[in-house]
């Protein structure tokens, strides 16, 4: 989904290594049933392999008070299976509700025509209140 995507805010954490973390987020409609929904996407998600597992990921709720000055619902994203573990430890501090069985279907799934779709469809979905 994020596929020649500019992110509208990004946020980066440094450290004297150089960057730690990095976060990136784009509003998009999104359609929850019948409902156009413009919403944020969170996405382009990550630390830096020494870092892991120290709790830096907890920094993404510095994206909190952007998503209310963007005046979205809410924000959300979209992982493969494996990082389900990764991700409920966010839900144990209300940072986030991962919502399975949400059949995420993409516009385009076609984005490189001279490869094969991209196209995920047994995602897990994310939920940032």
């Amino acid at each position: 989904s994020w596929a020649g995507a500019r992110p509208e805010l990004r946020a980066v954490g440094y450290d004297s290594k150089g960057i730690a973390a990095h976060l990136g987020l784009l509003r998009r409609f999104i359609k929850v049933g019948a409902v156009d929904l413009l919403v944020a996407e969170l996405g382009l998600y990550g630390v830096r392999p020494d870092l892991e597992g120290l709790g830096i990921a907890h920094s993404i709720r510095v994206m909190s008070p952007v998503l209310q000055e963007l005046g979205v619902p809410f924000g959300f994203g979209t992982v493969r299976h494996a990082l389900r573990n990764h991700l409920e430890r966010f839900g144990r501090h209300g940072l986030a509700t991962i919502v399975p069985g949400v059949r995420v279907r993409s516009t385009h799934p076609q984005v490189h025509l001279d490869l094969p779709p991209t196209r995920v469809e047994d995602a897990l979905v994310v939920v940032m209140p």
